[in-house]
C-alpha cells in the first residue's frame, strides 16, 4: 500500500543511510547506520508512517535534512 505521508525511500546497503522524502513538508531527511533488516521491515510494513514513527524516528542519528 502507498503511504501518505511517504513520498519515496532510498536506502544505501554501504553506509546504512536511510533517506526519507515527506509528502506534506516536501522535506527529505537522512537517517545514519539504519540496519539492513530494519529498512526491510520498513519497506515491507502495511503503514509506512507509524513504522517511522516507531522505529526510526527517533532511534538513528539524523544526518540532515533538506528543502
Amino acid at each position: 500500500m502507498r503511504s501518505t505521508s511517504i513520498r519515496k525511500t532510498v536506502y544505501d546497503p554501504d553506509s546504512k543511510t536511510l533517506s526519507v522524502w515527506f509528502v506534506a513538508s516536501g522535506k527529505w531527511y537522512e537517517f545514519e547506520d539504519v540496519p539492513p533488516d530494519t529498512y526491510a521491515a520498513f519497506r515491507a510494513a502495511f503503514a509506512k508512517g507509524r513504522y517511522f514513527n516507531d522505529h526510526i524516528r527517533n532511534h538513528f542519528r539524523r544526518a540532515s535534512s533538506h528543502r
